[in-house]
């Protein structure tokens, strides 16, 4: 008798929170998502406040900005499955903790070295926080019509959240020092941590087998050396340089043995068998290239604002507050235009609306253009979060409950994978269009020269030590050069776009609504069921 009370009253805590607190618990994961995004865009304003003051070579520079996305992207599988063993909710309140540390560590660093390792353990508390708040969700809300209604608010927060960053980081950067973009987390942190142990339902995977320690970190390992010889090909390093090929070749044979052991293992840490799914695959394929795009673009469009027109931080982030507003509304239509249209046109439409917004902004040239900076964004924004809310919504329907963990973790690595490549990829072409244009400039020495091919900010920073008709002369060069290579830039983001809206047309036609049809029962007649079954 005791035994039964105590498996009923366990059941009814699971059932918890799929019932009236729901929307409660939504609130709770998106205030936890917006930090972790934010934190992924808030520095890019502060990129030169930052050069100014630590002085970082360009590669430390690249570090700066990737060290967070990449050690997350690296970690999101170990910690996800972990959440599924522990308590998914555990790991969460643990992620906070983590995250509120490392933003103090950030904010007092006096030098780059310093500030790369305080991001980098950034990106460990946020690879504990993002796969969980996507798990607990798909937890909450078993009834697939509710689930797209909550993954639209959730994927509108991630957006804002990334569009968020630079504005937050013009405001503290117009009144405070650069290290104030970090301190901000503290106090969000520190309220975070009792409102998630109230508020957030545990719950866990079933725990079939054990877990495959030595799995995930073969996959940390392999994901982290790929995107470090991707980074190392952003910041100019040779292709044949042994720091670029050998991390790109290890990392692929990691990756390898990785797929590998999970196929031969009858509890997987990961279950690959839903990759053969083209909607799951498909998916995941689309919010890599999506985000690529979008953080690539961002970054070079803060520094284009700033240094090109001469914009200040706060002005900066006004700018791109369009793109916000049209993510917002993008997500809150979400569920009512994915029932009507299907996953596979919505993510088409949005491949396309965002590309034909990436092509308009070609037209950017060394003036100021606020009516086409205007239109563009609001097209990039809308585009971008139509093409990621049908695409998460789409993969996390397709995937089993039971193995909620292991999906969310990849689309998360999707995500912030394709944030970490994007940075690398974008910054190589702007940085190969952009460095010709500086050479054989009048009056300037060769050395003068190759170092102002480095960046923008550098140019400048040379130009001003030159002085007299030859700074002048490289500051102009410097800026038409910049110019150019965003444009180059862009249209080879539009590609990139285009090539998803083609993988897009593998996504199934309509959403199906059916709740059976996913595997998962209704709340209430899951309980009823259960329940049950107990008093038998």
């Amino acid at each position: 008798m005791s035994g039964t009370t105590t498996a009923a009253a366990a059941l009814r805590r699971r059932a918890a929170g799929a019932g009236a607190n729901r929307w409660v618990v939504l609130v709770v994961l998106c205030v936890s998502l917006l930090l972790v995004a934010v934190d992924a865009t808030v520095l890019h304003v502060a990129v030169p406040a930052v050069t100014e003051d630590l002085r970082p070579g360009a590669m430390e520079l690249l570090w700066i900005v990737d060290s967070y996305p990449l050690v997350c992207a690296s970690l999101l599988i170990l910690f996800g499955t972990l959440g599924d063993r522990v308590g998914r909710r555990r790991v969460l309140l643990l992620g906070y903790a983590l995250f509120g540390v490392a933003s103090g560590l950030a904010a007092l660093a006096d030098n780059a070295q310093v500030l790369i390792a305080a991001r980098a353990l950034l990106g460990v508390g946020g690879a504990m926080i993002m796969p969980a708040t996507l798990s607990i969700l798909r937890q909450v809300f078993p009834d697939r019509r509710e689930r797209a209604l909550a993954i639209g608010i959730w994927s509108a927060v991630a957006a804002v959240g990334a569009a968020v960053g630079p504005l937050l980081g013009g405001f503290l950067l117009e009144h405070f020092w650069w290290g104030s973009v970090f301190l901000v987390n503290i106090p969000l942190m520190l309220v975070s941590l009792p409102v998630g142990r109230i508020l957030l339902p545990e719950s866990k995977g079933e725990g079939h087998g054990p877990w495959d320690v030595v799995g995930a970190l073969m996959a940390a390992a392999g994901l982290f050396a790929a995107v470090l010889g991707v980074k190392r090909l952003g910041g100019g390093e040779p292709v044949g340089s042994a720091w670029t090929v050998l991390p790109l070749l290890g990392g692929a044979a990691l990756l390898a043995a990785f797929v590998r052991r999970q196929r031969r293992r009858a509890h997987p840490l990961v279950d690959l068998r839903m990759f053969a799914r083209p909607a799951f695959s498909t998916s995941v394929s689309c919010i890599v290239l999506a985000m690529l795009a979008l953080v690539g673009l961002e970054l070079i469009a803060a520094q284009y604002l700033q240094l090109v027109l001469g914009l200040s931080p706060l002005e900066t982030g006004l700018r791109l507050l369009p793109l916000t507003v049209a993510a917002m509304a993008a997500g809150l239509a979400g569920a009512r235009m994915l029932r009507r249209f299907g996953p596979r046109r919505m993510v088409c439409f949005g491949f396309c609306l965002t590309a034909a917004a990436v092509v308009s902004l070609t037209a950017m040239g060394a003036q100021d253009n606020a009516p086409l900076l205007l239109t563009g964004f609001v097209l990039l924004g809308f585009g971008l979060e139509t093409t990621l809310f049908g695409a998460y919504e789409s993969m996390l329907s397709e995937a089993p409950q039971e193995q909620a963990g292991g999906a969310a973790a990849i689309g998360e690595t999707s995500y912030q994978l394709g944030a970490g490549i994007g940075i690398a990829l974008l910054g190589s072409v702007m940085n190969a269009a952009y460095a010709p244009g500086l050479s054989g400039v009048p009056g300037v020495p060769g050395q003068a020269s190759t170092a102002a091919g480095h960046s923008l900010g550098e140019a400048y920073g040379v130009a001003e030590r030159l002085g007299g008709p030859a700074g002048d002369a490289l500051r102009h060069a410097a800026r038409q050069a910049f110019v150019h290579g965003l444009h180059v830039t862009l249209l080879v983001s539009a590609g990139l776009l285009l090539l998803g809206a083609a993988m897009a047309l593998r996504l199934p036609r309509v959403m199906q609504c059916d709740t059976a049809a996913v595997g998962v029962p209704a709340p209430r007649e899951a309980t009823e069921h259960r329940v049950s079954e107990l008093k038998v």
